[in-house]
């Protein structure tokens, strides 16, 4: 398998082309992420404003920062993203959500870069970034270290990588695959394989082992009585998500 594309796993950007249209239905097969999208945004725009001194009561406070979403999807975090005034590529290897992605983004009056490529290419093509967001894509990928560190590759020196996705444990099974799968129903059976799930230390060690320094990780946390997510300095048992920066 050739270096562009070696983090591309055809099974698991099927399973998402088939999804595309329904990205922005709240009610929609991506109706957890949408759910999730507030507790991601908070603990992502906190992350940069932290890490390059922005004041985020301010209008555009992300403006001059180059962010790359890669799996973005439909855009539902390349939006927020735009709106913050950074200057956003938006990145998927699944071709079609880039039409939907850009129809959305057109309609909302955002400008954002959407490109139907992978991390590897972005790489080969010289491209760098100030941050590149990774969120919910890494247990997709065929081989997750060397995705890891093309993921460092792409960030300028002191730049920040925030990564999320799902710990492997009795309990994400339960939750991710039995809950979510089969029987809530709020992800089509075979979204997930609980086999790829990445536990924080495993994903801590691949960023080190990169050139990454990990910087902070937090828990998401959903409230079945609530039905709200919320972040936890503790509980990183099902979803969790970190911050490196680059050496």
């Amino acid at each position: 398998m050739s270096a562009e594309t070696s983090s591309i796993d055809p099974a698991e950007v099927a399973k998402f082309e088939a999804m595309a249209a329904e990205w922005w239905d709240p009610a929609g097969k991506f109706r957890p992420l949408h759910m999730m999208n507030p507790v991601r945004l908070d603990y992502i725009t906190r992350q940069v404003a932290a890490e390059f001194g922005r004041d985020l009561t301010r209008p555009k406070a992300f403006a001059g920062l180059r962010i790359l979403d890669i799996g973005c999807g439909g855009g539902l975090l390349s939006e927020p993203m735009a709106r913050l005034g950074a200057t956003v590529v938006g990145a998927d290897a699944a071709e079609r959500n880039i039409p939907v992605a850009r129809v959305h983004a057109e309609a909302q009056g955002l400008e954002i870069d959407y490109r139907h490529t992978t991390a590897e290419a972005l790489d080969a093509a010289g491209e760098v970034f100030d941050v590149v967001l990774a969120m919910e894509i890494v247990e997709h990928v065929a081989d997750p270290p060397a995705f890891v560190a093309t993921c460092r590759e792409l960030l300028k020196p002191g730049g920040l990588m925030i990564a999320s996705t799902l710990n492997r444990n009795g309990k994400s099974f339960m939750a991710a695959i039995v809950g979510a799968e089969w029987v809530t129903r709020w992800l089509p059976k075979g979204t997930h394989d609980w086999a790829k799930f990445i536990t924080p230390d495993e994903l801590s060690g691949m960023m080190v082992r990169c050139g990454l320094d990990p910087v902070d990780r937090k828990g998401f946390v959903f409230n079945p009585v609530s039905w709200q997510w919320s972040i936890s300095d503790r509980d990183l048992s099902v979803n969790y998500v970190a911050a490196a920066v680059r050496r």
